[in-house]
């Protein structure tokens, strides 16, 4: 008897059912998460990149007013188009943002902070006028500040320093005004303007002295009365006015002067040799933008000095022979 070996037969399913491998269902649910994951932050991370730029230099400037001029240079990646940038505060005039070679670049406020178009700049230079910098409570004005990185600080002119927060690690004067490097944190400085010492009251034990010292100065002011009364009277030289410095002078000293800003000049000399910088615009008819642009060109060349005067910057020729 030959046996016969049938092929077995896979049971079918009942009817209705439908069987399906999960295995490679499971894997994909457990690794879909995790893609999606990955792609927010690699979203998150690029505008982040676009926006952030490192300070290479920061300078402040007080005024008598209160107000300050903040110069923040920041390296940037010149790739990215856009930049975005903290201010010091909401109160701001005069924005303008610089890129290499002074070239202009768009910008506008938002907030507290400044839109900048880069235009492939590697090196962004925000320039603007704040008053939230400083307060004033009786004689006292207190500049306050919290910055991420080191600063300097040049006090306005006449100012005396009464307090600080913070130990500066560097302290000089340039021009007759104080010159402070401070670090990064949260600095506060206290000071007042005005030049008089405060007086020194004598010691009850010095009465004698006093009067000694009264009747001699008295005796030797009469002296000095009986010789002025017996010489002739000589006639009194007036002294000399301060003259700024010409136009032509200004002009010889920056020989890379550019023809429109010798026109600024000229303006300024036949002026007086000040003028305000809203003058300057209505003169020659230009934006604030590329006045202030103009305006601090020339004080880089040492031609000019910026000051405020009633919250305006006034431009004066610097000093020197007509």
């Amino acid at each position: 008897m030959n046996a016969q070996i049938m092929p077995a037969q896979a049971e079918s399913p009942p009817d209705g059912m439908l069987f399906v491998r999960t295995d490679g269902i499971t894997q994909t649910m457990v690794k879909a998460p995790l893609v999606i994951t990955g792609l927010i932050v690699v979203a998150l991370a690029v505008p982040m990149q676009s926006s952030l730029g490192s300070t290479r230099a920061l300078d402040l400037i007080l005024y008598s007013d209160g107000s300050a001029h903040v110069t923040n240079q920041l390296g940037v990646d010149p790739l990215e188009p856009d930049l975005r940038v903290d201010l010091f505060g909401s109160s701001v005039d005069n924005l303008i943002a610089l890129g290499e070679n002074d070239f202009l670049l768009s910008s506008e406020l938002d907030g507290r902070e400044a839109a900048v178009s880069t235009f492939g700049s590697s090196i962004v230079t925000i320039e603007y006028d704040i008053h939230d910098l400083v307060s004033k409570e009786g004689r006292i004005w207190t500049f306050a500040l919290d910055s991420h990185s080191p600063y300097s600080l040049l006090m306005p002119p006449n100012s005396i320093i009464v307090g600080m927060s913070a130990t500066p690690s560097n302290m000089d004067l340039r021009d007759d005004q104080i010159m402070l490097q401070l670090s990064a944190g949260i600095s506060e400085i206290n000071y007042i303007f005005g030049t008089a010492a405060p007086a020194v009251e004598p010691a009850p034990d010095d009465n004698y002295l006093i009067a000694l010292g009264a009747a001699l100065a008295a005796a030797t002011a009469a002296g000095i009365v009986v010789l002025v009364k017996r010489r002739p009277p000589r006639a009194v030289q007036p002294a000399e006015p301060e003259t700024s410095m010409s136009a032509d002078t200004a002009i010889e000293q920056a020989p890379e002067m550019r023809e429109d800003d010798k026109k600024i000049v000229r303006f300024i000399s036949e002026n007086g040799g000040q003028a305000l910088e809203s003058e300057l615009r209505k003169r020659f008819l230009l934006p604030r933008t590329t006045m202030w642009r103009a305006v601090r060109r020339l004080e880089r060349q040492g031609v000019i000095e910026i000051s405020k005067k009633d919250q305006q910057n006034l431009i004066r020729l610097r000093e020197g022979s007509a």
